[in-house]
């Protein structure tokens, strides 16, 4: 596991002491924005991961980007290092410090600055949250489709940063593919604008660059995001299985059959367990999977695929198929699958949330391996993923206090990564790289395929004071 430095970081040649650099902070932001009590700055020490970092000097609370760029801008000149946080909800340890130095949080900058439906985009501030934008679209007939199941908490900032996810990524794609321009303080504290309102422009496409860059390379401060205009119905449909391959299995065929739909989500067993232990959600006991499909377009369309699927799926033996009869039945069943991450806590107090990508064929295969690995390290896994896209997420618990079962559990962890790899596919899938995994891209890429992704982060930021230490292999594993 990484180990980090344990206090600031300044240029040798620097004249401010870290006293200073509380006072110069507070001229920008005001006094009672900036956080620097033992009480707030451990707060701001840590994310939603299982992994360790180091409490800031102080955290920072702009109200603009004019504000964003001066406290980037006395950063750089005095080589402090800096890190951008939305709500903290990340998994691999990207949003926390791995040097104590400046947390800059969006929390006040939450505005929704413009929602222009002609032109089908909207422009939001980094700290805006995923769902509030949701639900101020929804009354316009429209919707802002990435939707991490944090999408209660989680910020659009974080996840343009992390490139995240969610159950509708499989028909709509990732957030990169609904981000069409940002506002970006560079690490020197400049501001540069990318993308904008057209659907393409000329020269390299750094919006594309910088949306998944998990914030090393600027802090975005505005961002213009394509909106997407309800469907006409949707139609939520439960599949029942007694094996996890079968419903493995059905997803491919249902994509081979020509039907894409929405989401497609797989529960086994455990999950299905601990949710309905939580939550009476309907999701029957006696499955050992459960596949959660999701349809949306025009209702004609759905009564010509919907028989599709249930065909599908009874070819791969399911027992039982059913489709939510009311929203209210959709939206329950969805309130399980989302609330699945917080019931494990029912099993143990801490829970390693995975996440790697395989070819959607591979699924069967790679599910037995991951079953393996954990039955081997003596660790109780609950498999709950995005099946239409290949995206695992096994949900390993732990207690973090017996020191023997949490080397256990990232023993498992790297070994299921190496699964993934060696059936041709990735080491995540939409929670980012960040510290959890810095180590093992280079599992996945060869040193000349590092080096040149290395190079925008050299270009743009080469004092390294932007979420320093991140995403790229350390010269030393495990230091």
């Amino acid at each position: 596991m990484p180990q980090f430095l344990g206090k600031a970081r300044f240029r040798e040649d620097s004249d401010l002491p870290e006293g200073g650099l509380i006072a110069e902070l507070e001229k920008i932001v005001g006094a009672e924005h900036v956080l620097h009590s033992e009480a707030d700055i451990m707060l701001y020490s840590s994310d939603a991961s299982i992994f360790p970092g180091v409490p800031p000097c102080c955290v920072v609370l702009p109200d603009s980007s004019a504000q964003v760029s001066a406290v980037v801008k006395l950063c750089n000149k005095q080589g402090i290092p800096f890190v951008g946080r939305g709500s903290g909800t990340n998994i691999s340890g990207g949003a926390i410090p791995p040097e104590s130095g400046v947390v800059v949080a969006f929390s006040r900058m939450n505005r929704i600055l413009e929602i222009d439906t002609a032109g089908q985009r909207a422009v939001v501030e980094p700290g805006v949250i995923n769902l509030d934008l949701k639900n101020a679209l929804e009354p316009l007939g429209y919707t802002f489709v990435p939707d991490p199941a944090s999408h209660q908490v989680s910020t659009i900032g974080g996840n343009a940063a992390e490139n995240a996810g969610g159950p509708h990524c499989l028909k709509y794609g990732i957030t990169t593919n609904h981000v069409l321009g940002l506002e970006l303080v560079l690490p020197s504290g400049e501001i540069a604008h990318l993308g904008g309102e057209a659907n393409d422009y000329p020269g390299y496409d750094l919006t594309a660059l910088c949306v998944g860059a998990e914030g090393t390379l600027g802090l975005a401060t505005r961002l213009t995001v394509r909106i997407t205009r309800l469907p006409e119905e949707t139609r939520t449909m439960l599949a029942v299985f007694d094996s996890i391959v079968d419903a493995a299995s059905a997803v491919s065929s249902i994509i081979a059959a020509g039907i894409i739909p929405a989401t497609l989500e797989i529960m086994d067993r455990n999950t299905i367990m601990v949710v309905e232990a939580k939550h009476s959600f309907g999701y029957p006991s006696r499955a050992e999977a459960v596949l959660m499909i999701e349809l949306d377009g025009l209702k004609e369309e759905l009564n010509r695929t919907s028989p599709g699927v249930v065909e599908v799926c009874r070819s791969h033996r399911a027992l039982d198929i059913k489709t939510a009869a009311t929203q209210e039945e959709s939206a329950l069943l969805w309130a399980g699958r989302r609330g699945a991450f917080g019931a494990v806590a029912r099993l143990k107090p801490d829970c390693y949330i995975m996440d790697g990508t395989v070819p959607r064929q591979k699924l069967p295969e790679v599910l037995a391996e991951v079953n393996d690995i954990c039955s081997r390290h003596r660790l109780t896994v609950c498999n709950v993923f995005h099946a239409g896209d290949g995206n695992l997420h096994p949900l390993i618990v732990f207690d973090s206090s017996d020191e023997d079962e949490k080397g256990r559990v990232l023993r498992a962890g790297i070994e299921i990564l190496e699964v993934c790899i060696r059936v041709g596919g990735s080491i995540t899938g939409e929670h980012g790289v960040g510290i959890e995994k810095q180590n093992e891209m280079a599992m996945l890429f060869s040193p000349d395929d590092l080096a040149i992704m290395r190079m925008p982060k050299e270009a743009m930021d080469p004092k390294d004071i932007c979420n320093p230490r991140k995403i790229f292999p350390l010269l030393v594993r495990g230091v």
